[in-house]
């Protein structure tokens, strides 16, 4: 095969491949930028990817594109007609990011963080040293290959525990497990999916708030791109929760040191490009969950809301340039508030339960962004579809741990005018704290319940917090019913507090419009 010849350099870029849950359109998002920024710098743009449902495989984007599928055989056929001076494995997600060691050792030259370095983030062995190292903290965990092993890890570090495969998108067979009975089950499933790869057991911190962080280097500075706080606990997969740039809750102390140890770890693995870390804290110690050293799926999120172009940027770093040069080597904190929220595809699945776990469900996300926080947290409900209510009913139903949580927020919604529905549990706890509830009877025991209401267009928002790991038929019942006549609905007790503020709010006032541009000038002028 002829060599192909360009009067300019090359630069082959992988992208994501097909759309899937956990590898979405957020990551397209970063190879079309790469794809301009190397245009910008006069370097020819080679896009090897598979889905025609893409811009990146737009005819227009890149200078070439090979529709092949991401595997090493076809990347390195490319590679041998192309001989491109370099490869970016960092913005497709983690399909080619898995493929850089195996490219490192054919020879190849990957532009950015190093595949050594890169592997030491994704080696669940390296990765605990690393963090001994530098003193940070992170749940205790271990790895086993078998159900005998894995009950040695989790006796040691006691449950509840998180269960999942080695390399996998979007949280695949991840699972949060509680005994050893349900140990083995999802053992067992989590063994077939993490293959020649040991299965990652780690304790699970019950009631932590979740962080997300994306940054860049250039291997000599380091800047965090955004501190992202998590309205939903620890537990739900970060593709899944809705988000807030600024935290919105976590103290300055707090908020520094997840700054220290950003930088530190990004030192130690020597960034060239982008890196995105996810913490929990509780009970004010921070813990590293985990270091994904490429782009992540919040990257087009934190770009918007911050006005900088983030993957556009990494991509010139890589090329050698500063982020000194590119005018990027300090955090913005802007004064507004955007909130991520995710949309999941629940309507097109009648039946199926919408609680949200460690495995990724949401197939895309949308962004509200106002001065205040609970403004941008109703807006971004708007976008995904949420129209919450100004008046009318409520039906609540929580689990026992929930219950002191919801006395304040039934108040309040009693205070802002709405009239309370409850399951006979949650509706003792109210009135003991003199609530007026209008108890409806369990499904299987009488009507009018909860499920006649709903049909008859008399329930305007669901508050309903699962009762376990596997629930109970009459919650499935409720949610799958939310669903299908497009009622407002929270699971969480965090969710419901930020959707009661926002009412309260939009109640005051109504929501105002303003153009992103605009947002963008104030952090300007700052």
């Amino acid at each position: 095969m002829a060599e192909v010849t360009y009067k300019n350099k090359k630069v082959v870029i992988l992208g994501g491949g097909p759309n899937r849950i956990g590898q979405g359109i957020e990551f397209d998002y970063c190879c079309c930028h790469a794809a301009y920024a190397l245009k910008e710098e006069g370097i020819d743009s080679i896009m090897i990817n598979c889905n025609p449902e893409t811009v990146s495989t737009d005819y227009d984007t890149s200078d070439r594109l090979y529709f092949e599928p991401l595997t090493l055989e076809d990347i390195l056929n490319v590679i041998e007609l192309e001989k491109p001076m370099g490869v970016i494995v960092q913005f497709g997600g983690q399909t080619p990011l898995n493929l850089a060691v195996p490219l490192r050792n054919a020879g190849i030259n990957l532009l950015g963080t190093s595949a050594e370095n890169i592997d030491i983030a994704e080696d669940r062995k390296r990765f605990k040293q690393m963090l001994e190292r530098l003193g940070l903290m992170q749940p205790e965990n271990g790895t086993a290959f078998t159900f005998e092993k894995a009950k040695q890890v989790a006796k040691k570090i006691g449950y509840p525990v998180l269960v999942r495969p080695s390399y996998v998108l979007g949280g695949r067979a991840m699972e949060i497990v509680y005994d050893e009975e349900n140990l083995e089950r999802f053992i067992k499933k989590a063994a077939e999916v993490s293959g020649e790869h040991p299965v990652l057991i780690d304790k699970f911190l019950e009631d932590a708030i979740e962080v997300d962080v994306d940054m860049i280097g250039d291997g000599s500075t380091f800047v965090i791109g955004g501190i992202m706080e998590h309205i939903e606990e620890a537990g739900i997969h970060s593709g899944d929760s809705a988000m807030a740039l600024p935290a919105f809750s976590l103290s300055e102390k707090i908020l520094n040191e997840i700054r220290q140890a950003t930088y530190k770890m990004a030192r130690e693995l020597n960034v060239v490009g982008l890196m995105n870390v996810q913490y929990a804290v509780k009970e004010d110690k921070v813990y590293v969950l985990e270091v994904n050293p490429r782009a992540s799926r919040t990257i087009p999120f934190v770009s918007k809301a911050i006005g900088v172009p983030l993957a556009k940027l990494a991509t010139k770093v890589m090329l050698g340039k500063k982020l000194k040069d590119l005018g990027f080597t300090q955090e913005v904190i802007p004064k507004y508030t955007a909130v991520k929220e995710s949309v999941f595809p629940f309507n097109r699945f009648p039946g199926v339960d919408m609680i949200l776990g460690p495995e990724m469900k949401s197939t895309g996300e949308v962004m509200g962004i106002d001065g205040d926080f609970s403004r941008a947290y109703i807006k971004a409900q708007l976008a995904a579809g949420q129209h919450l209510p100004k008046k009318g009913n409520v039906f609540i139903s929580v689990r026992d741990k929930d219950k002191r949580a919801i006395i304040f927020l039934a108040k309040k919604l009693k205070d802002l005018g709405f009239n309370l529905y409850a399951t006979s549990g949650t509706a003792s706890v109210l009135k003991k704290n003199n609530i007026p509830v209008k108890v409806l009877p369990k499904i299987a025991e009488g009507r009018p319940n909860v499920l006649d209401l709903m049909k008859d267009g008399k329930i305007h928002l669901v508050i309903n917090t699962p009762s376990g790991r596997i629930p109970r038929q009459d919650e499935v019942k409720i949610r799958s019913q939310v669903i299908l006549y497009n009622i407002p609905y929270t699971t969480t007790i965090s969710g419901a507090q930020a959707t009661v503020n926002g009412i309260e709010v939009m109640l005051k006032k109504d929501l105002g419009v303003k153009p992103l541009q605009n947002y963008h000038q104030q952090i300007k002028k700052v």
